[in-house]
C-alpha cells in the first residue's frame, strides 16, 4: 500500500475502515448484537435488501462491526471488494463452491493446509469438479496443468508446513492466459509482507483466526478482490450462513490494529530461530524462506516483504524425537494453531494434516518428524535459549 492511494499498511491496520462505524464520540467500533436492522420507508427498505442503497436487513448477511473488519482487511489487500466468514475454512470452501461448477477444472498443489486439501481430494471430485493437484516443488508441472485449461488456480504460499514458496506472478499469468481465476491463500504471509492482488491475483483468501486476529480467541474468514468475484462468493455465503460474528469481528479488529508491530517482531524472531535450528547438530533440515539454502529462497525475496513468522524443521531421530522434544519447551503452546503473539508449535500428524494418513502426508513431502513453529512476539533470545535446551534431551 503506497502513499498514492492511501496510508502504509501499519496506518490501515489501525485506522482503516472505522470511519463511520463508531458512534457518540466513540474512539473504537462499536459491537452491534442486532439481528435485525428496521426500515420506515418501505422503499429505502427494499433498496438496501436489494443492495441499491448503503445499510444493513439481517446479521447473516451485513453487520456494521463486521462491515468494518471486511473494510480494513479490503485496505490492507489493496482489494475492491472483501467479505468475511466464520471461519477461514468456510472463507476457502464457500470460494470454492461458488466459483466452480460441474465439469470444471481447478489447479493446485498438492501441500496446501489439510482441511484445503481434503475439499480438493474428497468434495469437489462429488459434484463432477475435475482437480489437479500438482507438485509444489514443479512449477514446469504446475505451469503445464494451467496451461492444460481451467477454470480457477488455488495457490498457498508460504505453505503449510513447510513453507514452500509459489511464483504468484508468473503462474497468475498462464492463469489469465486461460482466462482461469486466481485464488491465493494469503495466511502465512499477512497483507503486511505480501500482496497477492498486486502480483496478478484475483482473489486473496485468510483464515484471519491467525495473523489478523493474532491473539488466538477469535474465529473467522475473509475473502478480498474484484469486486464481481467477491459479489458471487457473498451470494453464496448469504445462503450458506457461516456468517462472521459481530464479536469475533470485534476482536479481529481489536488484533489487526498491532498487525504490521507483530509481523515484524515474529518475521525478525522466526528469522533468528530459523538460523538457530538450521546450524544444530539435531535438526535433519530447515524450512524457511529467508534462509539462502531454500530451494525457493529468490522467489520469496522478490514477492515477500519479509518471509514472515511460520517455519518448521525436521528432527533427527523421528517422531520419537519430536515426543521428547515438545514437551521441554517453556515458551511455547503446544496447540493446533499459528499466528498468535505466544510462539506456538505442533506436529503436522495432530495439527494442521491430522485428517491425512501417513501416507498421504509423505506424499504431500511432510515427514512425521516435522515441528511447525509459529514465531511469537517474545524476546528472541528467551525463544533461542528455550529451543536450545528442549533439543538437549539425551545428549
Amino acid at each position: 500500500m503506497s502513499e498514492e492511494n492511501g496510508p502504509q499498511a501499519a496506518t490501515a491496520a489501525v485506522w482503516g475502515g472505522e470511519e463511520g462505524v463508531r458512534i457518540a464520540g466513540a474512539t473504537q467500533v462499536p459491537v452491534v448484537h442486532s439481528v435485525a436492522f428496521g426500515y420506515d420507508d418501505l422503499d429505502h427498505w427494499r433498496d438496501v435488501a436489494l443492495g441499491r442503497a448503503d445499510g444493513h436487513i439481517y446479521s447473516r448477511n451485513t453487520n456494521p462491526t463486521v462491515r468494518a473488519f471486511e473494510e480494513k482487511i479490503r485496505l490492507l489487500e489493496g482489494a475492491e471488494a472483501a467479505t468475511s466468514f466464520s471461519t477461514g475454512m468456510a472463507a476457502i470452501s464457500a470460494t470454492l463452491f461458488a466459483l466452480l461448477a460441474p465439469g470444471e477444472r481447478v489447479v493446485s498443489v498438492k501441500d496446501t493446509y489439510g482441511g484445503t486439501n481434503r475439499l480438493f481430494l474428497d468434495y469437489l471430485p462429488r459434484f463432477g469438479i475435475e482437480v489437479a493437484l500438482c507438485e509444489t516443488g514443479d512449477q514446469a508441472g504446475i505451469v503445464a496443468a494451467i496451461d492444460a485449461g481451467c477454470k480457477l488456480v488455488y495457490l498457498e504460499t508460504p505453505t503449510n508446513p513447510t513453507c514452500k514458496i509459489l511464483d504468484i506472478e508468473l503462474l497468475a499469468r498462464h492463469a489469465k492466459a486461460q482466462g482461469a481465476t486466481v485464488v491465493v491463500d494469503n495466511t502465512f504471509a499477512t497483507p503486511i509482507n505480501q500482496s497477492p492482488l498486486a502480483l496478478g491475483a484475483d482473489l486473496v483468501v485468510h483464515s484471519a483466526t491467525k495473523y489478523l486476529g493474532g491473539h488466538a480467541d477469535a474465529l473467522g474468514g475473509a475473502l478480498c478482490g474484484a469486486a464481481g468475484l467477491v459479489a458471487k462468493v457473498f451470494a453464496y455465503r448469504e445462503v450458506n450462513g457461516a456468517a462472521l460474528h459481530a464479536d469475533a469481528a470485534y476482536l479481529l479488529l481489536r488484533g489487526m490494529k498491532t498487525l504490521a508491530l507483530r509481523v515484524e517482531r515474529q518475521s525478525a524472531n522466526a528469522m533468528a530461530v530459523a538460523r538457530f535450528l538450521d546450524a544444530h547438530p539435531r535438526v535433519e533440515r530447515v524450512f524457511y524462506p529467508g534462509l539462502p539454502s531454500h530451494p525457493n529462497h529468490a522467489v520469496a525475496a522478490r514477492q515477500m516483504r519479509a518471509f514472515g513468522g511460520m517455519l518448521s524443521f525436521q528432527l533427527v531421530g523421528g517422531f520419537e524425537a519430536v515426543k521428547a522434544f515438545l514437551p521441554r519447551l517453556r515458551f511455547a503452546h503446544r496447540a493446533a494453531n499459528l499466528g498468535a503473539v505466544e510462539t506456538t508449535v505442533a506436529p503436522p500428524r495432530t495439527g494442521s494434516h491430522v485428517e491425512l494418513t501417513e501416507q498421504e502426508r509423505a506424499a504431500m513431502g511432510i515427514p512425521e518428524a516435522l515441528v511447525r513453529y509459529s514465531a511469537g512476539i517474545e524476546d528472541v533470545r528467551d525463544l533461542v535459549a528455550d529451543l536450545e535446551q528442549a533439543l538437549a534431551v539425551g545428549s
